[in-house]
């Protein structure tokens, strides 16, 4: 094609397709496939052929006229010298209202035996940056269901919070109860990089069949290619922001933002890019807030995207590379302790090195006040733990730390809460604001 043929297609939104030409194998070095003699844009798919069929790999990079390709499957077959099929861009992920009650892979296809998804309307996994000045100012609370949350870090619709804990402090069981006690409209579930016991258990038994109904499951276990992994979360986005431009309002979570950086990290360094932070490279810094600002309220006559994504602080070390980088682009983070969980206290959420920073934006004074009254009781406690364990603090000799000595047992309470257990914000609201008023007696009417 001409070259003035080529920028009238242009203009007129029409791409000149190349004719496809099939190139071959040369070299598989750890996850990576080298091919040579044909021609594609990163991003696209390529077939390549193994024993008994084909395999698909996405473009990742490319050295000259070196491409570089990673699987989306199993490499096992592939041999020297094999073909490589362009495929250009592939359908996307189907977005449509029969998605609700379906759990699907990172790209889309159906993993729960219900059949095909039906829908005219297909989508990548990636997305246009948003221009923020479009988007609605967070200014209504979001119920979650959950009365620590409500109460003490409430949050507002569209707005985006990390969820930052170890392993085995209780983030699947939270956001289990999240999902049904939320008042969203919808609610998507990204469950990238979790074992594929944990995976089945969630849908089965934590989420249950009532909360299946409004909800869809991405799922994209550890098992999974590194780029599966990677499309997993991109996925959930991509059906999240779906919703969200039909008016409604959606509730993420996110599973784990950890595991979505681990899988950009196996991909970058397998194309040679160099590590920098503890082992993960550039990109990975560059895609995590190009993840995370597609979630928020959408413009006029949209709806919105209230996001938790789980950050998984390995050996408990908040200084992490990915959760400092995520505490600096989130809009707040609940941070769940193992010494809470340890000691039976669920949800395990510590108060105090906990905030949202919309909380302001989205309560009223009053609510604030009671809020930072039990804050503070409670830190108190915390601040004199040791003295009052060894029996070397003197009852008097200080009014708040008292008061905590009295109301630790009744705070932990009201900041526990079964599984199964739904606490709507109005009631949330109301056992702090008698929790407040208690305490405000007994200290006086000192805040």
């Amino acid at each position: 094609m001409a070259l003035n043929q080529r920028l009238s297609a242009y203009h007129q939104g029409v791409q000149p397709q190349p004719p496809i030409m099939s190139g071959r194998l040369t070299r598989v070095v750890g996850l990576t496939f080298e091919a040579v003699g044909c021609r594609a844009a990163v991003g696209d798919a390529c077939a390549v052929e193994v024993a008994g069929g084909s395999i698909t790999a996405e473009v990742i990079g490319f050295d000259g006229g070196t491409l570089y390709l990673m699987p989306s499957d199993d490499a096992q077959g592939v041999v020297p010298g094999a073909r490589v099929t362009p495929l250009g861009q592939v359908d996307g992920i189907p977005l449509s209202m029969s998605l609700l009650g379906r759990v699907i892979d990172g790209a889309g296809k159906p993993l729960d035996g219900l059949g095909a998804i039906y829908s005219q309307h297909h989508a990548s996994g990636k997305a246009k940056a948003f221009n923020p000045l479009l988007r609605k100012p967070v200014a209504q609370p979001l119920d979650v269901g959950v009365r620590a949350i409500n109460a003490m870090n409430t949050v507002g619709q569209g707005q985006r919070m990390g969820l930052f804990a170890g392993s085995g402090v209780g983030k699947s069981v939270l956001m289990g109860m999240m999902t049904r006690g939320t008042a969203a409209d919808v609610v998507v579930v990204g469950l990238v990089g979790e074992r594929g016991r944990e995976v089945k258990e969630f849908i089965d038994e934590i989420l249950g069949p009532e909360g299946r109904q409004r909800a869809v499951v991405v799922a994209a276990p550890a098992d999974t290619s590194s780029l599966m992994r990677l499309k997993g979360c991109e996925t959930a986005l991509t059906i999240a922001e779906y919703f969200r431009d039909q008016g409604l309002n959606v509730l993420l979570l996110v599973d784990s933002l950890t595991r979505y950086a681990q899988a950009q990290r196996e991909i970058a360094l397998a194309v040679g890019e160099p590590p920098a932070t503890k082992g993960y490279p550039p990109s990975v810094f560059a895609k995590l807030p190009q993840l995370v600002e597609r979630a928020g309220n959408g413009g006029e006559g949209q709806g919105s995207i209230t996001a938790f994504f789980t950050v998984l602080t390995e050996g408990d070390d908040l200084q992490d590379p990915i959760a400092d980088a995520a505490r600096a682009i989130l809009d707040g983070h609940i941070v769940l302790s193992r010494h809470l969980a340890d000691a039976g206290h669920y949800p395990a959420i510590d108060i105090e090195a906990s905030i949202s920073r919309v909380m302001q934006q989205v309560t009223s004074n009053e609510h604030l006040i009671c809020a930072r009254m039990v804050r503070q009781v409670y830190s108190a406690y915390q601040s004199n733990r040791d003295l009052i364990n060894i029996g070397a603090y003197n009852k008097g000799s200080d009014p708040k730390v008292d008061a905590a000595i009295e109301y630790l047992p009744i705070i932990e309470r009201f900041l526990q809460q079964e599984m199964v257990e739904v606490t709507p914000y109005d009631a949330s609201l109301q056992k702090l604001a008698e929790l407040a008023a208690t305490m405000t007696q007994r200290l006086g009417g000192v805040g």
